[in-house]
């Protein structure tokens, strides 16, 4: 079928933030299929985005006094859908936004020696079945997940089967048949990477285990409480007789995520700590989320974006683009892309964007269409738990914007990337200083902050537009000035782009290969319309970019 998203997603014209608009409206592309391996996806947590619903800052009691940036903070679920509903995911050129976890996590906090440290995170879980009502309610997700795919937006939700949240006063960990607390990983080893705990107090789930078990006690308790005990029990129940698989901890999880896509129709899972879990638990998780996926466009059929399967992206810690399939724990090698993942965040990015523009372009292009055809790779330059990013200063931002938004593989836009949202937060230890809230103020007033914004629009907008920018084939046109194709075709459908970079202002001919002789060209970035003539075009604008499309 095609995509509904292709008529909403690329009508977006006006950008619309606090008195800050585009200048340079981008044309459509009505026919653009979507694909993942060329998508542009957006990270955000969940706790730090925007604060759409402030009745809900507190929950459980949570008023401990925390260290810097280790409480939280007041982003929601109904921030995120706020921001969707007023274009500035499109105006990017989002078409997938990957949220931190938003189940119920642990109630109590845990002292980290700088202070007191809560769950905003997400990822210390208590309740996979509920929703932590810091970050909303269950019709909050349900008309986020309706918001974005009206805008043409897929959403991804952060699974964890690993661990749950630390055990605390207000939150027991769960029985020895259900976890472990010892011992910690030294990671010398396949087996001491997986059968251990990431940290202290913070109990791993026996995934390999094969002994039967109920639900943990203290959830039983909790359901009770809640009045939902018989109806989770039931589903259970509906679950293991479907599919035949035995009560042991790792189908309780997989059953409880599945459940997200059966009642919401989410698009994918960015899986967490995937080498600390034995990788036959990612085929099984896989398997299930295909079901659950058919069955709710089979149940939804007016609310299908297109024909994708359920997309998988897991997060193997130092996982290389340059390593192909292969993940090497020493005396082991797994390969994941095997297990069911459709894609893996790659580690290698940051490093591999000190080379210039054809060297990074034109070794992924190789890559990605000759070992890891067919599957994919997810790139970023800062990220959430990655101490050492790209540009932790943020004094090469527009260098970041360009070489993420036009490198082949698929793109991950860190929240704030776009608006130099500082990374070095004075008074904070550890990760806490990539995690402060989204300076919007700055986007509001800040005429530079502005300027970088329409930059990453103007590139998220074109690949957005032409998945040939991150799916396609890269092929040098020229070295000085520097240009590029890129190429992509997929049934009947066929996109051809050219772009140049680092160019002189004013006027300037630009070799296009590529295109037909007289065929007229649009430049994305200026707006400006040029004529293909003896394999060139005479440009005349003021920007050290041009992004050329075909004028349908």
């Amino acid at each position: 079928m095609k995509l509904q998203s292709k008529l909403i997603s690329l009508l977006v014209f006006l950008l619309v933030l606090g008195g800050c608009t585009t200048s340079d409206k981008q044309e459509t592309k009505s026919d653009a299929p979507f694909v993942w391996e060329g998508a542009n996806v957006y990270f955000l947590l969940t706790d730090r985005f925007n604060n759409g619903d402030q009745s809900n800052d507190v929950n459980f009691d949570r008023t401990q006094k925390t260290a810097k940036l280790r409480g939280f903070e007041g982003g929601d679920i109904k921030g995120v859908t706020q921001k969707i509903k007023e274009g500035y995911f499109n105006n990017l050129g989002i078409n997938a936004i990957w949220m931190t976890p938003i189940t119920e996590q642990i109630h109590g906090a845990v002292d980290e020696g700088t202070g007191a440290t809560y769950g905003f995170h997400g990822y210390w879980a208590k309740d996979w079945t509920a929703l932590d009502p810091n970050f909303g309610t269950k019709a909050d997700l349900a008309e986020l997940v309706e918001t974005a795919h009206a805008h043409g937006i897929r959403i991804l939700l952060d699974g964890v089967i690993n661990h749950t949240g630390p055990a605390t006063e207000k939150d027991p960990a769960w029985e020895e048949s259900w976890v472990r607390t010892c011992p910690t990983c030294d990671y010398t080893s396949y087996k001491t990477t997986i059968e251990c705990t990431l940290t202290n107090n913070l109990p791993d789930v026996k995934t390999e285990s094969t002994q039967e078990v109920d639900i943990p006690a203290e959830l039983a308790k909790k359901w009770k409480a809640e009045g939902r005990y018989d109806e989770e029990m039931a589903e259970l129940d509906a679950f293991f007789k479907r599919t035949g698989y035995p009560r042991t901890p790792r189908f309780y999880l997989i059953k409880w995520l599945c459940d997200y896509i059966l009642e919401f129709g989410i698009d994918g899972y960015r899986a967490d700590t995937v080498k600390h879990t034995e990788e036959s638990v990612w085929a099984d998780l896989k398997k299930e989320c295909e079901y659950a996926f058919r069955t709710w466009k089979q149940d939804h059929p007016e609310k299908v974006l297109d024909d994708n399967d359920f997309y998988l992206v897991g997060e193997v810690y130092n996982f290389n683009i340059s390593a192909a399939k292969a993940f090497d724990f020493g005396d082991k090698k797994v390969n994941y892309y095997d297990y069911g993942f459709n894609s893996m965040i790659n580690f290698e990015f940051k490093y591999n964007a000190t080379t210039n523009y054809e060297d990074l372009f034109s070794r992924y292009s190789t890559i990605l269409n000759e070992e890891l055809k067919t599957v994919g790779v997810l790139n970023y330059l800062t990220s959430h738990d990655d101490g050492s990013p790209f540009d932790s200063s943020r004094s090469k931002t527009y260098e970041t914007a360009t070489k993420l938004l036009l490198c082949p593989g698929t793109s991950q836009v860190y929240y704030g990337d776009e608006s130099a949202r500082s990374l070095e937060i004075e008074g904070t230890q550890g990760d806490a200083t990539l995690r402060s809230f989204m300076n919007w103020e700055d986007i509001a007033k800040d005429a530079k902050t502005q300027a970088l914004l329409q930059h990453w629009q103007k590139l998220g907008q074109f690949r957005s537009n032409h998945p040939a920018v991150g799916a396609g084939v890269h092929q040098m046109i020229s070295a000085k000035p520097y240009v590029f194709s890129r190429s992509f075709a997929q049934e009947n459908y066929q996109d051809y782009v050219v772009v140049a970079l680092d160019l002189e202002k004013g006027k300037k001919e630009i070799p296009v290969s590529g295109f037909e002789e007289g065929t007229q060209l649009r430049d994305a970035y200026s707006g400006k319309i040029v004529k293909v003539l003896d394999s060139k075009v005479s440009l005349d604008s003021d920007f050290s970019v041009a992004l050329f499309e075909k004028i349908n």
